[in-house]
């Protein structure tokens, strides 16, 4: 049975790009392969260093991951902060990367250009800890967005140096998972790029409909099509894209059809996409607060998935620790 490892920032909500991106691909991987989930906190302060509410961030993001449907009793469940065995190979393979190939990261890259004011040494070696978090597992196994695919093959590079370097075959070199489906992009609601929190252009599964309508009404659009077959601006194809995603095909077809006959009504477009939204993520928002009320639910999810984390991880440790050579006396 593959070993599968994957884990999402604390930094708030989910939304419908990680729904469609990982998370229903996570809900099925549990059923077939042993699967490590984890909430990856330690990362979120790259970012975020003086969060406001870290553990509320924590537990907002955990009661959306069962909500969507992680079974703790199938896949393993916790918090990358609960296992300290991570940062301490966090440190052990930091000795061996390179300033130069972290700074060469297209993700440090444009975390420098985005917030100048903060660019710390968590920041530059991030593909560490990710490599860290995988492979203190022996994971062979990782689902990954587009985004994050120059990181495995860092985690992947990792895990090879290793095993040259002390001259054994310890550490798989783990490989993307995807269904062997194509990655799924969800676009943002501002015209451009990928949904996102930081980008404020996001559909959240905790949000009310009032909200989404609010949302999905904002949306960029364009003055419409001047002949029939003309192609699609981004920010219309943004639309459509969602719209393939949320809604019944006929919807879909319908509005295809007026967009080919320059008949579209972009509002009327847009109140059928957030009713879609609404329809998808009711049943997913209500069960987030059933769970986020039920404290000790809650509290024994992560034990249990850190005591499992754990004795995985401690396993990972002590050989990595006599391999390297460290004993005791």
């Amino acid at each position: 049975m593959d070993i599968v490892v994957s884990g999402i920032r604390s930094t708030g909500n989910l939304h419908l790009g990680n729904y469609f991106g990982a998370i229903r691909n996570f809900v099925r991987m549990q059923h077939e392969h042993h699967c490590y989930f984890f909430i990856a906190d330690y990362h979120s302060l790259t970012t975020h260093p003086t969060p406001s509410d870290l553990h509320g961030n924590v537990k907002q993001v955990l009661s959306e991951y069962l909500a969507c449907g992680i079974d703790p009793e199938k896949a393993t469940v916790f918090l990358q902060s609960d296992v300290p065995e991570v940062p301490e190979l966090y440190l052990l393979l930091n000795m061996n990367a390179y300033v130069g190939e972290l700074e060469r990261t297209a993700s440090f890259k444009e975390k420098v250009r985005k917030q100048p004011e903060n660019v710390n040494a968590g920041l530059l070696t991030y593909p560490v800890l990710m490599a860290a978090d995988i492979i203190i597992h022996r994971a062979n196994k990782v689902p990954v967005g587009k985004d994050q695919e120059q990181h495995l093959e860092m985690t992947r590079r990792f895990a090879r140096r290793f095993n040259n370097l002390y001259k054994v075959d310890y550490f798989p070199e783990p490989e993307p998972y995807n269904f062997g489906e194509a990655l799924i992009r969800i676009p943002g609601l501002d015209g451009t790029g990928k949904m996102g929190k930081s980008e404020g252009n996001g559909i959240f599964l905790s949000d009310e409909p009032s909200e989404i309508r609010k949302k999905v009404m904002r949306a960029v659009t364009d003055s419409g099509p001047e002949h029939p077959g003309q192609e699609k601006s981004e920010p219309v194809q943004n639309l459509f894209t969602l719209m393939q995603v949320v809604s019944e095909k006929e919807t879909l077809d319908y509005f295809e059809d007026h967009y080919n006959r320059c008949t579209i009504r972009y509002g009327e477009m847009k109140k059928q996409l957030a009713e879609d939204m609404i329809r998808l993520t009711g049943p997913i928002r209500e069960r987030i607060k059933e769970i986020k009320a039920d404290d000790a639910y809650l509290r024994k999810v992560v034990m249990a998935g850190a005591a499992r984390a754990r004795e995985s991880a401690s396993a990972t440790l002590r050989d990595v620790r006599e391999i390297i050579g460290f004993k005791p006396f």
